[in-house]
């Protein structure tokens, strides 16, 4: 994507089939497996030592379409984000938004919101204006926020509206257009992704998901080693001779790096601490 001379580049996995076999059972797997896997990666290249051309390849926002012939969340959608809350930041939307009139869309809207906090579901939480924002910017996030969850409609054809073409979807009774704020809330979504939350969306996928994940891998790291460390053997132990100078310095730098790891944790785990105070 290009504007005005900047280039962003942005990657979409798709997801095809979810949710479409008999047996449904942890079919989000691939899914948490495929986020953890990105955080596994970036973990591995920020702990290297070429850490300049370090890429960035983790998922920063899912977008989680619901079904608009149900009334509201079914099981699997509840499941589903449960299990990708603590990993990725969750936007849900509504799918195939001409399907339905504005009034059920709007039933439909309360019902999802009424049942994301009903089951605790943590979806995406846009932040709050600053109180020294000019009105028209914090108009524009109380709508933002009340789209929750945005209604969208997909179409890869183009037709012509008023003289002009237009991204859209053509019926016997008229053309929904993907880009009309009055038809869907398309433009909301895009604006929100890749204009006014994109730095947002990426800020609390790394300070806060992947903090999370990196602290786990930490603490599985230092309680290995220590576990190691600990291992008495059963067998009775002759007496040794007193270790060389290399040895010596092997046992000092794993007792160092032991330490450097458990400090490590100590100051993460006083962060999320202090975030959740």
């Amino acid at each position: 994507i290009e504007e005005k001379g900047v280039k962003l580049k942005l990657t979409i996995v798709d997801v095809p089939g979810f949710g479409d076999a008999v047996n449904n059972t942890e079919c989000w797997r691939p899914v948490t497996d495929y986020i953890d896997q990105q955080f596994e990666q970036y973990f591995r290249d920020e702990s290297g030592l070429n850490r300049k051309n370090l890429q960035d390849n983790r998922i920063h926002c899912c977008l989680y379409f619901i079904s608009p012939f149900g009334q509201g969340l079914r099981p699997i959608d509840i499941e589903f984000m449960k299990a990708l809350q603590d990993k990725v930041n969750v936007v849900p939307l509504v799918a195939k938004a001409d399907c339905l009139t504005p009034l059920e869309i709007k039933k439909l809207k309360e019902r999802v919101r009424e049942e994301i906090d009903r089951y605790g579901l943590k979806i995406y939480q846009f932040p709050d204006c600053d109180s020294d924002e000019d009105e028209e910017i914090k108009q524009q996030d109380k709508e933002l926020k009340e789209s929750i969850p945005f209604a969208v409609i997909g179409g890869n054809t183009v037709v012509e509206v008023r003289c002009q073409r237009v991204r859209g979807r053509l019926y016997p009774w008229g053309i929904v257009e993907v880009e009309n704020s009055s038809h869907c809330d398309f433009v909301k979504l895009r604006n929100m992704l890749i204009r006014s939350h994109m730095h947002d969306l990426k800020d609390t996928t790394n300070d806060c998901h992947y903090e999370n994940y990196r602290a786990q891998c930490i603490q599985t790291m230092t309680s290995k080693m220590t576990a190691e460390k600990r291992v008495e053997s059963p067998i009775p132990v002759l007496p040794l001779s007193t270790p060389d100078v290399e040895t010596e310095k092997l046992i000092k730098m794993k007792d160092d790096e032991l330490r450097r790891m458990q400090q490590m944790l100590q100051k993460m785990q006083q962060q999320m601490h202090e975030q959740d105070l």
